[in-house]
Parts: C-alpha cells; sequence; structure tokens
C-alpha cells in the first residue's frame, strides 16, 4: 500500500525524516524515497529499491549526502518516489499513496489536452505520483490544484508536498487512508504522518487528524488551512483489522485496543470448549488472538513464531510465487507447541487462502490433532478499489469468490446473489465458508461479522469504508453494483 512522513524544523532534521519514514516501513516492500530542501536551495533527492532489504539498511549510508530543514519521506508498494517536478506553481518534490483506477483515461485527455508524454513509469505502467502532480499543475494553485486532482481521479489519493521549505499536506478526499500532525513544541517544529506511531520516539505530540480532503500547509510555528474537509469520511476498516501498526491510532481509536475487542467478539459467539490453545498468525492476528484468549479463558500459546530479522508481510510482494515463499519462511513452527493438541488460530483475514493452506498442511504434519480458523474480518468478496491491498487481476483470486462461483456453477456478479452469501446465516453464505474450509484443509472455519468488526472499531459504519465484504460505496450515496 504505501506510507509517507514530513516534517519541518528549526534545525536540521535528516535524523527525524529517516526515523519517521522508517516508522512506514510496514506498509510497503518494493520501493523508498527521501528527498530534503538543502540549506544550499536545492532539493536533495534519493530513491532506493527496498525489495530485498530493509528501508534503513539502504538509507544509512547515504543520509551524509542530506542536510536542511524540511523534508518528505516515502515507503511505497509500486511507484517511485518522490518526484522532483518544475511547473509553473513552482519547483516541489511530491509523494503519494494513491490508487488511481481511471489513469489510462486520464492519460489520454491529457494526450489530447496537448501534454506529449508521461516520463515515469513504474514496471510498464504510468507512475500514479506523476499522473497526480500533472493534475494539480492544470491549476492556479497548489491547494486548487489537489482538490482537482482528487475531484478528477477513482480511487483515492493523500499527498504531500515540499516546497521553499513547507509542506502541504492533503488527505483522500473520502479519508481512506489516514492523515496526522503532530508538533514539538520545543522548536516549533511539525510533522505529517500516515502512522501516529511515528511520533513519539521523536517528540512530537499529536496534533490533529486531516479531514476527508482537508488541505494543511506547515512550516516551523505556524500551521494553516487551505482547503476544508468534506463531509464524508469512509476511512478503511483494514487499518485496524491488519495495515495499521498496534501503536498507531486512527481517527482517535488504537490499533491494538480495536484488535483485542475484535477477538473478544469473536469469541463471545464462539463454542471454543474442543480446543487447547489460541494462536495468532503473526503479526496482525497476534492482538485478534488476544483479545479471543482472555475472553474465552483458553490460554494464548505460540504454535507458529515469525522470523522477525528479515521477513516482511507475505501480501506485498507481487508475485504469488513470492507471497508463499515469504508466509513460508517468516513463520517457524513449534513443534512442541503442536503435536496432539486442538489449535484455534486467529488471522487478520483470508483473502486467497493460499498462505494458510499452506499452514494447515505443515500443521498437521507436524502432529497437530485438530486446526480451527477464525478471521478476524469477513470473507472479502470484492477486490478494493480504492488501495493497493491487493493487487488481484480477477475476483476469483479471492477465495469466498471463488467458492461463490463453485457453488453457482457460473460466474456471479449480480447484487442480488453476492448479497445472500455476504449475510451471515443464511444458506449461501454457509455453504461458501464450508466450501473455503474444506479448500483450506481446517477442522472448522468462521468468520468475524461485519457488525462486530465495526463495533469493535467503534466508528459509526458510515464513517468506514467496507466495499471488500459487501461491496457498497458509501462515499458515492449508497451501494452500488458489485465490480467485476
Amino acid at each position: 500500500m504505501g506510507g509517507f512522513f514530513g516534517v519541518v524544523s528549526s534545525s536540521d532534521c535528516v535524523s527525524e525524516l529517516f526515523y519517521g519514514t522508517d516508522y512506514h516501513s510496514h506498509l510497503g516492500t518494493r520501493r523508498g524515497g527521501l528527498a530534503m530542501c538543502s540549506r544550499d536551495g536545492y532539493i536533495i533527492r534519493r530513491i532506493h529499491d527496498i525489495t530485498n532489504a530493509q528501508f534503513r539498511s539502504k538509507f544509512d549510508g547515504v543520509l551524509n549526502e542530506f542536510n536542511g530543514n524540511c523534508g518528505i519521506g516515502v515507503i511505497s508498494d509500486f511507484e517511485d518516489q518522490p518526484l522532483l517536478v518544475s511547473s509553473r506553481l513552482g519547483n516541489y518534490a511530491i509523494v503519494t499513496v494513491s490508487k488511481i483506477t481511471n489513469i489510462e483515461e486520464l492519460a489520454r485527455e491529457s494526450f489530447r489536452g496537448g501534454c506529449s508524454h508521461f516520463s515515469e513509469m513504474s514496471h510498464g505502467e504510468l507512475n500514479p505520483t506523476e499522473m497526480i502532480a500533472s493534475l494539480i499543475n492544470r491549476k492556479e494553485t497548489i491547494a486548487e490544484g489537489i482538490g482537482f486532482a482528487m475531484d478528477s481521479i477513482q480511487g483515492s489519493c493523500s499527498i504531500l508536498i515540499m516546497m521553499d521549505n513547507k509542506i502541504i499536506a492533503a488527505r483522500d478526499k473520502f479519508g481512506r487512508t489516514p492523515v496526522s500532525i503532530g508538533k514539538r513544541d520545543t522548536d516549533g517544529a511539525f510533522a505529517a504522518a500516515m502512522e501516529t506511531s511515528a511520533f513519539p520516539n521523536l517528540d512530537f505530540t499529536f496534533l490533529r487528524d486531516l479531514g476527508p480532503g482537508e488541505v494543511v500547509e506547515f512550516s516551523v510555528n505556524h500551521l494553516v488551512r487551505l482547503r476544508e474537509p468534506g463531509p464524508i469520511n469512509q476511512i478503511c476498516s483494514f487499518f485496524w483489522v491488519y495495515f495499521g501498526y498496534p501503536s498507531s491510532n486512527f481517527e482517535g481509536i488504537n490499533t491494538e485496543c480495536a484488535r483485542y475487542r475484535n477477538g473478544a467478539g469473536i469469541a463471545r459467539n464462539d463454542d471454543c470448549s474442543e480446543i487447547d490453545s489460541v494462536g495468532g498468525i503473526p503479526d496482525s492476528g497476534v492482538a485478534h488472538a488476544i483479545g479471543y484468549a482472555n475472553a474465552s479463558g483458553k490460554p494464548y500459546q505460540r504454535a507458529l513464531v515469525k522470523y522477525t530479522p528479515t521477513w516482511p508481510r507475505s501480501f506485498m510482494p507481487q508475485s504469488q510465487a513470492a507471497r508463499v515463499l515469504v508466509a513460508k519462511m517468516k513463520l517457524i513452527p513449534i513443534e512442541d507447541q503442536i503435536r496432539g493438541k486442538r489449535l484455534l488460530f486467529l488471522d487478520d483475514s483470508v483473502v486467497r487462502g493460499t498462505q494458510f493452506k499452506d499452514i494447515t498442511r505443515r500443521l498437521y504434519e507436524r502432529g497437530a490433532k485438530a486446526v480451527h480458523l477464525r478471521s478476524a474480518s469477513p470473507p472479502i468478496m470484492f477486490p478494493c478499489k480504492f488501495l493497493n491491498f491487493s493487487r488481484s487481476r480477477s475476483v476469483l483470486d479471492l477465495a469466498a469468490r471463488r467458492a461463490v462461483e463453485t457453488l453457482e456453477g457460473r460466474k456471479v456478479d449480480d447484487a442480488e446473489t453476492l448479497r445472500e452469501y455476504t449475510t451471515p446465516g443464511t444458506a449461501q453464505y454457509n455453504a461458501m465458508v464450508e466450501v473455503v474450509r474444506k479448500e483450506l484443509g481446517l477442522t472448522s472455519l468462521k468468520y468475524q461479522t461485519l457488525d462486530d468488526l465495526v463495533g469493535a472499531i467503534g466508528l459509526p459504519r458510515e464513517k468506514i469504508c467496507t466495499f471488500c465484504y459487501d461491496g457498497c460505496d458509501r462515499a458515492c450515496g449508497g451501494c452500488r453494483e458489485p465490480v467485476r
């Protein structure tokens, strides 16, 4: 998906930029980039491939090249960033966390309007950050251009722009991704981050979240709003289920605490008398499992441990082969906790199902007596249109959707049929869960309900995006037909 960090200080802030960006490393595994306004008045930029190395190790050796009191950094799972832009609005550096589903259409419109080329290509595709910059540059001011860009794209877009020792921060029009502002009172420094985890150890105090579509500008001891927030907030529920770091807050709600509540809610609706222990699939499944264990009275034990020094999150690499390899290599079984045991695991979600199918097989090979799985989220029925959570090529990449088409014996894309499969307790829903259970080789499988997930998060349902579960895009005033 990706994450960013920006900072302005009265003194050199290379360390703050470096560590603040590093605190977003769990959000992407492809590219890392930094840009700073140097004391000499020009922009220093470096971009590194972090596919097989940590962000920190790639930038440690080049930090001596940076100097200045204003910088932005990004962890990206797709495109090269930051980009340096020379335009009629001035020279600036830009980073985004974005997904533009209509990027080809926007490019064609640009060519018809006289644009001759786009120069930044990522894996043979247009760079979304360059497209956003080109849209911004059509208007008379940066703030007006950001609003135009957000209105033009389909998908989502949060932005940091650095120019003239100041930073402009903008949150996605419908708040799909978070942007928070922190302040350090000792020197008047300001910072913007997607993860509030970046603030405490750099001595920043959380100031506030940006509202959906809000644009602000900050420099030392100065914060001003350039664009008012919009009325519709649709932050992705997966920040509490999976994306967010445990110590981060989104919309004022802590990730770890929401996961405890979520796991406890699953336990309250589950018969767990036939299990010996509860475990979490590292990392994001752990807190859900602790919540479940505390509520159920069953012991929390680690039958699987993550080898943390090197292995990243497994959904990020784009090839299925890489995902399978990472999923296997990062989890090490503890055979004494497995042999002869009836095990129940909490995982954040069941997306493709491929990884847990392999986990189940490995657990049985090491003597597990039973393997139960509880998903901390409802069945994922629709590919996300708004974030690069999963670059699925087909709905049949999703385990739940494959099960539906197996049961129906045909391609299913009508809302009425799919509604029956997304409603817990219906015959269709129960049959779909059973197909997935058999495919994964599990003793039992249950999913969290959408109502209970929303309750665990603690925001009104209309303020949370649940599209991947129910196909509803509330930013457009209700439920649309499911995507194909």
